[in-house]
């Protein structure tokens, strides 16, 4: 398994990550077995990089990564962690807290459902609008002086933000939506990202199946977010798999897959780029492993940009309310 840093500062990791949040309901039901067995699968791999949030299922996600990792050396694997979002009993989203207080219970509950005495890298999953960040990074520093989290991530926020957090403490990386259809981060999130030294961990990488060569266009199934997602509407999809015809003739030339194809692409936008990626099956997560061995060159990837040009994506990657709960990277 190729490696890479999590910036300056951070440790060594899995160049391509596994995403558990599609294994908590949130595309639909999922098989339990089928996702222990694929982050099993993921672990013989020289995968070790694993990425929650606590909010994914309401705990149901890290319970079930917790069932997985049973038994597992603390050192074979590394756990990033994401907090702050609140929910109701329904499941609706009702807001976010960022309090010095809310971050150290959110940390003590989640070590619980994880099994584990230490999280690597613990992040707020947005910017809470009435907390500085500075706060909220503080609060996660003592938490790092203490021995219960190793290292501190950011999660969806633009330069300014960054910028503020790493003048309080160390930031190995920022998790944002980054993909071939998702490119807004290349203008100014990516530049002060690469000024402090820190590390883009990339999910989204295939715009949650849009562009994975896989989906097509069912009624989605009760609970899958991308029923509400501006991407997956009438007119606006069969405008973006307009696009992801274009690049499986890309893909065909290379004799990979469409999902291969994307993957490999952000795998080559700099060393400092981990994707992040959501499989919930083992065959899903063996294809996506295939894109390590996926070279490409400078005429690959102007073939790619023909097929699918940076702005190409028709409507927004949330709906407008959560679109404005981001700090950066529109």
């Amino acid at each position: 398994m190729e490696k890479r840093r999590l910036g300056k500062t951070g440790p060594e990791v899995s160049a391509i990550a596994l995403g558990c949040m599609g294994m908590s309901g949130m595309y639909g039901p999922s098989d339990r077995a089928e996702s222990v067995a694929t982050i099993h699968a993921a672990l013989d791999a020289g995968v070790t990089l694993l990425d929650t949030g606590d909010f994914y299922g309401m705990g149901h996600n890290e319970l079930l990564i917790a069932e997985a990792l049973k038994g597992a050396p603390r050192d074979a694997y590394q756990l990033s962690v994401k907090f702050g979002a609140l929910r109701d009993p329904s499941g609706g989203w009702i807001g976010f807290d960022g309090r010095p207080e809310a971050v150290k219970t959110s940390l003590a509950y989640t070590l619980v459902r994880l099994g584990v005495d230490h999280i690597d890298v613990y992040r707020p999953a947005r910017l809470d609008p009435n907390v500085p960040v500075e706060e909220t990074i503080g609060a996660i520093a003592e938490l790092v002086k203490a021995g219960y989290v190793g290292h501190i991530g950011l999660s969806e926020v633009g330069p300014e933000t960054i910028r503020r957090a790493a003048a309080v403490h160390p930031i190995v990386d920022l998790q944002i939506e980054y993909s071939l259809i998702s490119r807004a981060v290349e203008d100014e999130v990516l530049p002060a990202l690469r000024e402090f030294g820190i590390a883009t961990t990339a999910y989204g990488v295939l715009s949650r199946g849009l562009i994975s060569g896989h989906w097509t266009k069912p009624d989605m199934a009760k609970g899958d977010f991308r029923a509400m997602s501006p991407r997956f509407q009438d007119g606006n999809a069969e405008r973006n798999l307009a696009l992801v015809d274009a690049l499986r003739k890309v893909a065909d030339g290379k004799g990979v897959t469409v999902a291969q194809i994307a993957i490999a692409w952000a795998l080559a936008q700099g060393a400092d780029i981990v994707p992040v990626i959501g499989a919930r099956r083992r065959d899903r997560l063996t294809e996506a492993l295939g894109a390590l061995d996926v070279k490409l060159s400078g005429d690959d990837l102007a073939a790619i940009e023909r097929a699918m040009p940076k702005g190409s994506a028709a409507g927004e990657r949330y709906p407008e309310h959560q679109m404005a709960m981001l700090d950066g990277g529109r």
